[in-house]
């Protein structure tokens, strides 16, 4: 697992949480229990300090940084989606942040928020929970509703398992050739 100390800050990940070899962590980064970090996940914590709780999913392609001086605190099965760009100051937990979302400097999101794919949410923008947001610049658009709740959690529940899989099983690399026949 690549981990970089960076001006005396290290990495610090749960035994019990899966990062891929082709995700990147550098400095002051603290990964609780049952998390999963995809490949190309890069988590800076170079002039502050993330902190990801408890059964959460940072998926392929994530980037999270954390302001000079600042924490940026991801809460408990939190789902961060494909390709999402993350420097809030605060994600409380059970929030979901759809693929290619932004969420931007000291932004602060709700318990059971859900962002949508592309949702850009601006510069200390405050998102209130049990909430979905929409569009550019972030917007109300309804409440979350059981079906959501039921959902997300069966989807956070896969990749904490996954998590496990991959620290049970790993991955083996494997040939160019796919053991395909040669023609």
């Amino acid at each position: 697992m690549p981990l970089y100390r960076f001006a005396g800050r290290m990495p610090v990940v749960s035994e019990r949480s899966y990062v891929s070899e082709a995700a990147v962590l550098i400095g002051d980064i603290r990964i609780g229990d049952d998390c999963y970090i995809g490949p190309g996940a890069i988590l800076r914590g170079d002039h502050g300090t993330i902190e990801v709780g408890l059964g959460t999913a940072v998926e392929e392609g994530v980037i999270v940084h954390a302001f000079s001086g600042s924490v940026c605190r991801i809460g408990k099965s939190v789902t961060v989606g494909h390709g999402a760009v993350v420097h809030a100051e605060n994600i409380e937990d059970y929030a979901v942040i759809g693929m290619g979302a932004i969420l931007s400097l000291h932004v602060k999101i709700g318990f059971w928020t859900i962002v949508a794919e592309g949702c850009v949410v601006k510069n200390r923008q405050i998102v209130p929970g049990g909430v979905v947001v929409a569009g550019n610049p972030a917007k109300i658009v309804r409440d979350v509703e059981d079906k959501d709740r039921k959902f997300w959690l069966w989807g956070k529940q896969l990749y904490v398992d996954l998590a496990h899989q991959y620290l049970r099983e790993g991955m083996e690399l494997v040939e160019k050739d796919c053991g395909m026949p040669k023609s």
